[in-house]
């Protein structure tokens, strides 16, 4: 067996392992983080469970850490003292982002993760295999409940050779991206196996595995080997190693490989990770901003590897250099080794340990400008500035852009310094005092979750009727994110505990106006093409437009985690049958579902549309357990009929 299927194995409980068909697998952890959370944690109360039945929840403060007002801190204080009601681990906030945070003080090879936050498989850094959904299925998983997927396909990907100096593991990811695009690897777990594997280190495979996610993979997996052994012993945490790998000549439904020595420095162009080319057709550019951090290059070695470059130099005098840490100890870590003296006198700016930019809190470039960034995403306006020219890259590659003013192939500064060659400490220094760890029993129950008036609870949502009539209000194209749906920022991210006020900017981006003409229609439909919702796992994505009356969606194809969230809220989301069907429906059409609630019931897999007057056909293959939470309207409704039961 390969390895993927070894986890999965040992967690199966419901179906069989057969690419395409639904399995249900047990949950060891799960993850919640501030974005996702509070809604998350809304859905979990409105269960009725006094506890977490998962192995270890835990919940953490990384997105909306700018408190420009009352809003984000009440939700900090919401979560406390939820996560401390429920048992549930509290990072606090500037404790670091999430996947750096669990994958350093909770990780263990071989468990599953679910979190609410898409880029969750980052776990795979410790060899978990770890999966991003919707908050509602992580409320779920919380609960005890299973958590369902389509068994993916595994790509077995051999790695040989090994990456030369100024060449890191993101342009390994870029290489992928660069093959594969944002929908390449849909319904498939990316396994990396093979001698190169070796030669990266765990915060090298967080990164692969962190930027899986913009391939579409539901997750990536790597073996635990002495290289896992190794960063777990640093953190003082030897005794939770496990060996884990493919058995030899293991079978795998695809395969690729990658000699690591002939990939080159590569970068992202504007606007979408998978615009991939080599630095040097870029070089040259003038750079006005870089950033270094996020989910995905914010670790000790990326942070040490900019300092050393940077040591005994100034950055550009045009250029805005910011640092964001993966944590307090990655901070203190650098702070050790003398990293952050070097990154004070170069000129750059050190933040709090978080996500900041990379979700649109803060950060944001000026009009016009380029921004340099080693974040997983360069979605339209994810920055915060509209028409922004976001550019991805490594560390290396950003490092010695911030020196020359502009895009630079980082070996030509082989011509000028050695590259630096930083290892991990033997032993991390570790402070675990920002984490709040459950409470007894008995301590919880005298715990009063505090709730601030931004906090609403989460919404009624109302049965699928027999028939349903609605019109067309929006018709997009490919590959639109969640991002353009429901946008992130320091503007919009602070109300995402109260989907009335939320909801007013669904769409906003394409049409400020949407919200306003939604809520004058009864029901409404969304025309999408390919891969529609990717990106961010945010279920507001799906359940602030079906608020605002959102009952149908219908697209060439959908991203497994938005169509999962689709689901939970009961939005009915259809396939086209035939796609140049796309091209007969337009903004105002008048679409009607006859009686569709008994075909749900009755388990049909093909959906007449009429659209004006006319039908075409959709494809609806849900399984018995979803259809009953379209027919609830939602999986909260499902849940408490189940437990009213």
């Amino acid at each position: 067996m390969n390895l993927a299927h070894k986890i999965l194995k040992a967690h199966l409980v419901e179906g069989d392992m057969i690419p395409g068909q639904e399995i249900g697998i047990t949950i060891d952890h799960t993850l919640l983080q501030d974005a996702t959370g509070t809604m998350a944690m809304l859905e979990f109360e409105a269960m009725g469970l006094n506890t977490v039945k998962a192995e270890l929840s835990a919940q953490y403060v990384d997105h909306n850490i700018l408190q420009t007002d009352n809003k984000n801190a009440d939700d900090h204080i919401f979560l406390q003292t939820a996560c401390q009601k429920y048992g549930i681990h509290f990072s606090r906030p500037g404790n670091g982002v999430s996947h750096q945070v669990h994958m350093a003080r909770f990780g263990v090879p071989g468990k599953t993760l679910l979190g609410a936050d898409s880029h969750t498989p980052g776990g795979v850094g410790v060899s978990m295999l770890a999966i991003g959904a919707g908050g509602l299925d992580v409320a779920m998983a919380m609960a005890g409940f299973l958590y369902y997927l389509p068994c993916p396909k595994i790509l077995g990907v051999k790695l040989v050779g090994e990456l030369s100096p100024w060449v890191s593991a993101k342009d390994v990811i870029l290489e992928m991206l660069r093959r594969y695009d944002v929908k390449g690897c849909v319904g498939k777990i990316v396994e990396y196996y093979g001698p190169g594997v070796k030669t990266l280190s765990v915060a090298d495979r967080m990164v692969l595995g962190n930027m899986g996610t913009e391939l579409g993979a539901t997750s990536t997996v790597f073996p635990s080997d002495e290289r896992t052994r190794e960063f777990l012993a640093a953190q003082g945490r030897g005794a939770s190693w496990v060996a884990l790998s493919a058995d030899e000549g293991t079978e795998y439904e695809e395969y690729d490989e990658i000699d690591l020595s002939s990939v080159e420095p590569l970068i992202a162009l504007p606007s979408s990770p998978g615009n991939v080319v080599p630095v040097r057709e870029v070089a040259g550019t003038k750079v006005d901003q870089v950033l270094i951090g996020s989910s995905a290059n914010s670790g000790f070695r990326h942070l040490m590897v900019a300092a050393k470059i940077l040591e005994g130099k100034v950055i550009h005098p045009e250029v805005s250099l910011h640092i964001n840490p993966g944590s307090r100890q990655i901070l203190e870590n650098v702070i050790e080794h003398g990293g952050l003296t070097l990154l004070l006198r170069s000129g750059a700016r050190v933040n709090e340990a978080g996500c900041l930019g990379c979700i649109g809190m803060g950060q944001a470039p000026g009009t016009g400008q380029i921004s340099l960034r080693t974040f997983p995403r360069n979605f339209p306006g994810r920055s915060g500035t509209k028409d922004d020219k976001v550019y991805l890259c490594s560390p290396e590659t950003a490092t010695a852009s911030a020196l020359e003013g502009e895009i630079i192939d980082p070996r030509d500064l082989g011509q000028k310094m050695v590259h630096p060659q930083i290892k991990d400490p033997e032993r991390f220094l570790v402070d675990d005092s920002s984490i709040i760890f459950p409470l007894k029993k008995e301590e919880r129950e005298k715990i009063k979750v505090i709730r601030g008036p931004n906090i609403k609870p989460f919404p009624q949502l109302d049965t699928l009727p027999e028939t349903l009539e609605a019109e067309v209000l929006l018709k997009v194209g490919d590959n639109v994110s969640t991002d353009t749906i429901m946008p992130a920022g320091n503007k919009v991210l602070p109300l995402r505990s109260n989907i009335e006020a939320i909801s007013e900017y669904v769409y906003y981006q394409i049409d400020p106006e949407f919200a306003r003409k939604a809520r004058e229609k009864k029901n409404v439909v969304i025309v999408g093409g390919e891969n529609y919702g990717q990106g961010s796992s945010r279920e507001h994505a799906a359940l602030a437009p079906r608020f605002l009356g959102v009952r149908i969606k219908i697209a060439k194809s959908f991203s497994r985690i938005h169509m999962a969230n689709l689901c939970n809220f009961g939005v009915l989301h259809l396939q086209f049958k035939n796609p140049a069907d796309y091209n007969r429906i337009h903004v105002g059409s008048k679409v009607i579902l006859r009686d569709i609630r008994a075909r749900v019931e009755k388990e049909e897999l093909e959906i007449p549309v009429e659209v004006d007057g006319e039908t075409i056909l959709t494809l609806f293959r849900l399984t018995p357990r979803l259809r009953q939470y379209q027919l609830a309207g939602s999986a909260v409704n499902y849940v408490r009929q189940m437990f009213r039961k």
